[in-house]
């Protein structure tokens, strides 16, 4: 049985939302409790997990679309049960037809996002990783003030693109 992903509502009140980034690929076994996506929202960036399991045969929505209602089929499962090798996609995998174009910005995002994750993950707040796509800044380059290292809006004051963010001198310790 194929089973539809659709974009969860993460809260009360949200409508649509960005997927900003798959954690998985087509041909990938998800089990319960697996990340799937990160999806953002104008508050904020969480992380969606799989509650079936099945191997990923379609995703419908490209990575940085934004504006993807809640409700919509984002991907598609084969269950447990179903045999893969008879399982064929209605349609091509993220196709511009399936989902609204991404905005220039979003573009740009997932190419500094991933430059930055390359080592550790980098943790920002959505303004912030908005702004940084911008203006074209690496968010790998600047240290976050807001909670655990957080980057937010501050942080990105006064730095200019392809440079490095002035890091605060430390007073030494007695």
């Amino acid at each position: 049985m194929t089973i539809e992903l659709k974009m969860p509502a993460l809260s009360p009140t949200m409508e649509e939302g960005t997927l900003a980034k798959w954690m998985v690929k087509v041909g990938d076994t998800v089990k319960s409790g697996d990340l799937m996506a990160e999806i953002e929202t104008d508050k904020a960036t969480m992380e969606f997990e799989a509650v079936d399991e099945g191997v990923i045969i379609e995703i419908l929505v490209a990575e940085g679309s934004e504006g993807v209602k809640v409700g919509t089929v984002i991907a598609r499962i084969a269950g447990d049960n179903e045999d893969n090798e008879d399982v064929k996609p209605a349609a091509k995998a993220a196709t511009p037809a399936a989902a609204p174009a991404p905005k220039v910005e979003a573009a740009v995002a997932p190419a500094l996002v991933a430059k930055a994750v390359a080592g550790d993950r980098v943790i920002a707040s959505p303004l912030a990783k908005r702004l940084a796509a911008a203006q074209g800044i690496d968010l790998a380059t600047i240290k976050g003030s807001g909670p655990n290292g957080r980057i937010v809006k501050a942080d990105l004051d006064g730095v200019q693109p392809g440079t490095t963010a002035p890091v605060p001198a430390q007073a030494p310790v007695p």
